[in-house]
């Protein structure tokens, strides 16, 4: 807290320059289980400062571990020095000016929360459910707690606290290496229905012991799990966000508040989400609050930053896509894969690259959990594909999307690994394209 007002006061006595600081305390508990047993559990703490010097159009970055005063004013006298030097970014305006809060609140810590007695009573649960099909659980098991302070000399001063819970689990045959996922992430530990859980992940082993086949290439209807979706539009908001806008290079530009998909699919970011891991700001620090993306196919909005939002003459909506959030349909899962007659079921995606960003064309693989269904029911194990593919065709072609959704974690798990959730449904999606087949599991 000292640090906090000291960072305002050296924005205060700097008035030729403007600053931005993002000033983060960062911890993790960090449980690694193998072969259906714990391998390691770390738990690691850092401080770090990042700071952003502007002036005029002008600016330096740089960041510091574990800051202190001292240090830090010495790195500003030098900036000093050498930022005449550097060129100028013509398209610069100003910094975030925005000073709306969130209601800064306090959050239990999840690390004390779930203890790691409590992460291990879970895994065991869901071991001991698994080994009467021979298969043991690997993955990993994360909670984190953060501060972050954002501090500039436009007056923004806003505090954000996280605690993220995210729970990786693959379940891998003893016999064959056949491989089912199931995962957690939320800020909430209460939203994990563990028997819900199992239960999704028991269906798939069953199936995971059946014969292994290979497809042929082709259009497939299919069944594409939340995860699938979450990817899918994770990669889609790239083309949502004002500087993909400027760049030219965005799918959406020209068709705001025009019919792009069908009118079953809605979309939203909404990072207050009780079943989501929130965030009160984006990276600016200006105010992150709910926005409709596709309303009834409708493209409502962009994500606007302060840089964009000035240099488009934009309003900055300070949404990042943090927290996508699907609407659900009307069908269960069981319909949907009953009316099926000769598909695919398509648990996760793997090693996911653009061909044509503003296309949307992708190309990618199926992983952990890929399943023929034939008459109705889920029949065979199928090998990994490649499919090659337009996420806006996949979405166009949704012709029935499941009557509830689930909470999908995803991190980087590198440095100070910040973890996000979506909540998506099962789709079902007609004409998937299916380009090989990677002859294995």
């Amino acid at each position: 807290m000292n640090l906090r007002n000291e960072l305002v006061k050296i924005c205060e006595e700097n008035p030729e320059f403007k600053i931005k600081f993002s000033y983060q305390f960062w911890e993790t508990d960090f449980l690694r289980f193998y072969q259906s047993q714990t391998n390691y559990n770390i738990s690691k703490k850092s401080v770090s400062l990042g700071v952003t010097i502007y002036k005029g159009k002008k600016s330096y970055s740089f960041s510091l571990v574990n800051p202190d005063i001292k240090l830090l004013l010495e790195k500003i006298e030098e900036t000093k020095k050498i930022i005449n030097q550097l060129p100028e970014d013509p398209d610069f305006i100003d910094i975030e000016d925005n000073l709306t809060k969130n209601i800064e609140k306090e959050k239990e810590n999840n690390i004390e929360k779930v203890s790691l007695e409590k992460k291990i009573n879970i895994l065991e649960k869901i071991s001991q459910a698994v080994a009467p099909f021979e298969f043991k659980i690997f993955g990993t098991f994360i909670c984190n707690y953060r501060t972050l302070y954002i501090i500039n000399s436009n007056g923004v001063n806003k505090k954000e606290i996280s605690s993220p819970i995210m729970l990786e689990l693959k379940a891998v045959s003893n016999k064959n290496e056949v491989t089912v996922l199931e995962t957690f992430g939320s800020e909430n530990i209460n939203v994990l229905d563990i028997d819900i859980f199992i239960n999704n992940l028991v269906e798939k082993v069953k199936i995971a012991k059946e014969e292994i086949v290979d497809v042929d290439t082709g259009e497939y209807e299919v069944i594409l799990a939340p995860r699938c979706m979450g990817e899918f539009l994770g990669y889609l908001t790239g083309n949502m966000n004002a500087q993909s806008l400027d760049n030219q290079n965005s799918f959406f530009e020209g068709k705001l508040d025009q019919k792009v998909f069908p009118e079953i699919f809605s979309l939203n970011d909404d990072p207050q989400n009780p079943e989501l891991i929130n965030f009160d700001y984006n990276d600016d620090g200006h105010i992150y609050e709910k926005l409709n993306l596709i309303e009834k196919g409708v493209f409502k909005n962009f994500f606007v930053d302060n840089y964009y939002g000035r240099k488009l003459k934009m309003k900055k909506n300070g949404a990042e896509g943090s927290a996508l959030v699907m609407e659900i349909g009307d069908k269960t899962l069981s319909e949907m894969i009953s009316g099926v007659k000769k598909g695919l079921y398509i648990s996760s995606l793997h090693y996911m690259n653009f061909i044509n960003f503003k296309e949307t064309s992708v190309t990618g693989l199926t992983r952990d959990g890929t399943f023929l269904i034939e008459e109705g029911k889920l029949t065979k194990v199928v090998n990994n594909l490649r499919y090659t593919e337009k996420i806006s065709d996949v979405i166009n072609g949704i012709c029935e999307i499941e009557n509830r959704s689930y909470t999908i974690p995803a991190s980087s798990n590198y440095g100070e690994f910040g973890i996000f959730s979506a909540k998506m449904p099962h789709v079902k999606v007609k004409g998937f394209k299916i380009s090989s087949s990677t002859k294995t599991i």
